[in-house]
C-alpha cells in the first residue's frame, strides 16, 4: 500500500467534499464514517471508474445490484456514477451486509466477492474470525479487507471500528466499560475543557495513542458534541503539553470543525 501513499495523501484534500457528503450519509444510516474508505479502494473515488467485470461508478455496483438498491441504469442515464444516489444505495447493501454477517471485516469481504463467497468459506473453515477464513476465501476478497485496512490506516493513522473482527470489537468494548484502576487514575489527571474541541486535535498535539485516549475518555465526543464541555483525562506527560498548546489545538479544532470533520 506504500506505493500508493502519496495518491491518499491528495486524495485527503481533493476528495473532501465527497467524503464530507459520504460521512453525513453513512452517519444518518447510523453507519461508520470510515466506510467511505471502501469506495476509495473500490474506485479511486472516480465516478467514471469501470472495471472489467462491469462494475461502475465510485462503489462499483454491478448492474444487478445497483437495480436492486434502486438505482437507474438504462442507457441513456447510469445512476451509480452518481456520487450522492450511489451512495445512498451502497449504505443500505452495507447496512444489509451487517445484518447478515455482523462483522464489518466480512461486510467488505462480501462487498467484493458476494455473500455466497463469504458464507462458503465460513462453512469450509468452521469460523466466523476473517483471520481464520481469510485462505477460503477468493484472493482478491481476502486482499481487498487488507486495502480496506491499510487504506484506513493512512487515512486515520489507525484502526477503528470497521477494522476489528466482531470478537476483537467486544473485547475492546467490554475493556473501555471496565472502571479505570487505580494505577491508571494514578499516572493520570484531568482538566474541564469548554469549548468544541475535536479529539483528532488533541491526539495530535500531545501525541496520546488513540486506544488509551479512548480508555481514558470513552464518552468524549457525545459530551462535547451535545454539553460543549468535558472533563479530559491524560497522562501526566501528555497533559502538560495539552496545557502549553490549548489555544492551538483549540484553533485546529475549530478548523476541523469547519471542514467537517
Amino acid at each position: 500500500m506504500s506505493r500508493y501513499g502519496n495518491g491518499l495523501q491528495k486524495m485527503k484534500d481533493w476528495g473532501l467534499p465527497y467524503f464530507n457528503m459520504m460521512d453525513q450519509v453513512l452517519s444518518e444510516s447510523g453507519l461508520p464514517g470510515q466506510l467511505k474508505y471502501l469506495a476509495v479502494i473500490e474506485s479511486g473515488l472516480r465516478s467514471t471508474a469501470q472495471s472489467w467485470a462491469g462494475a461502475v461508478g465510485p462503489w462499483q455496483f454491478m448492474p444487478a445490484t445497483g437495480r436492486r438498491y434502486g438505482l437507474k441504469i438504462t442507457p441513456a442515464l447510469d445512476e451509480r456514477m452518481d456520487y450522492i444516489k450511489s451512495t445512498k444505495a451502497a449504505t443500505r447493501y452495507l447496512k444489509d451486509l451487517f445484518t447478515q454477517f455482523q462483522d464489518w471485516l466480512l461486510v467488505i469481504a462480501a462487498y467484493n466477492g458476494g455473500e455466497g463467497a463469504v458464507e462458503r468459506a465460513i462453512q469450509r473453515s468452521q469460523s466466523r474470525d476473517f483471520w481464520k477464513l481469510q485462505y477460503y476465501l477468493p484472493a482478491e476478497s481476502m486482499n481487498h479487507v487488507k486495502k480496506f485496512i491499510a487504506t484506513h490506516y493512512v487515512f486515520e493513522g489507525n484502526g477503528g471500528v470497521t477494522t476489528l473482527t466482531k470478537q476483537e470489537r467486544q473485547t475492546q468494548q467490554e475493556k473501555l466499560q471496565l472502571p479505570l484502576t487505580a494505577e491508571e487514575l494514578a499516572q493520570t489527571t484531568t482538566t474541564l475543557l469548554r469549548g468544541r474541541y475535536k479529539k483528532e486535535a488533541i491526539l495530535k498535539y500531545t501525541e496520546t495513542d488513540p486506544q488509551e485516549f479512548r480508555r481514558l475518555n470513552p464518552s468524549f465526543d457525545e459530551a462535547i458534541s451535545m454539553k460543549g464541555e468535558y472533563t479530559l483525562r491524560l497522562s501526566h506527560a501528555c497533559m502538560q503539553v495539552f496545557i502549553e498548546k490549548k489555544e492551538m489545538i483549540l484553533e485546529e479544532s475549530l478548523q476541523l470543525l469547519l471542514k467537517g470533520k
